[in-house]
């Protein structure tokens, strides 16, 4: 049994990986700003109250963990506000990049005492945030902050290779929840967490950095 603590959860793709991850036996540890009733219900581990843009809630979710082992941490709360050029809303693309891209950082910075040699880091990022994606352009804080947090992954798993910690930046492919309004065509949250987790657990030090489709591709920068 491996401990994994997972933000975001009280919904979509969050609560899904907590689902998958407590039916399969590990032990699962859930960050969220307010637990559903749903996540309640799990029987997992809820940490709830945390603000991943505060410094100061971060430090009381590591003070809440003592010296709790974490074997996989993945960061998976995030926004998406559709900002388009005719709407250039600065405030709320400042906002995408303090959720989406410096809480992820804040988090992992935190945690990193309770990670050891072995352990892994989860990046969920997006197809969005590839340049050489980008046919359709718009979208300018989400896109941005991806691209911001998909750069922080590539540098953590520099910095934490030489202490045995891999790292995983993950597209988790365009999935039905309410982030998106449920697009249609979109895959099942239980079908993108299935592929998610097949991604990290063939997570190793010598494909650490990789940018990945939950499908298993490999995704341009």
């Amino acid at each position: 049994m491996a401990t994994y603590l997972i933000t975001g959860t009280n919904r979509g793709i969050g609560y899904e990986y907590c689902r998958q991850l407590q039916a399969r036996g590990e032990r699962v540890i859930a960050v969220c700003r307010t637990a559903s009733e749903d996540l309640q219900q799990l029987g997992v581990q809820v940490e709830a109250g945390i603000d991943i843009t505060s410094d100061a809630s971060v430090a009381e979710l590591k003070a809440r963990l003592g010296d709790t082992p974490i074997d996989v941490l993945i960061n998976n709360a995030g926004i998406l506000e559709r900002v388009t050029l005719a709407d250039l809303d600065f405030d709320r693309i400042r906002e995408q990049f303090e959720v989406n891209a410096l809480g992820p950082l804040r988090v992992t910075h935190a945690l990193l005492p309770l990670l050891n040699n072995g352990s892994k880091i989860v990046l969920m990022t997006s197809r969005m945030g590839s340049i050489e994606d980008n046919t359709s352009g718009s979208s300018y804080g989400y896109r941005m902050s991806k691209v911001a947090l998909s750069m922080a992954g590539k540098s953590l798993s520099l910095d934490l290779k030489s202490r045995g910690i891999a790292v995983a930046i993950l597209h988790p492919g365009l999935v039905q929840t309410r982030m998106t309004d449920f697009t249609a065509g979109g895959i099942t949250p239980e079908e993108s967490v299935k592929g998610l987790l097949q991604r990290i657990d063939e997570l190793t030090l010598k494909n650490t950095g990789t940018f990945w489709h939950a499908n298993g591709e490999v995704l341009p920068w």
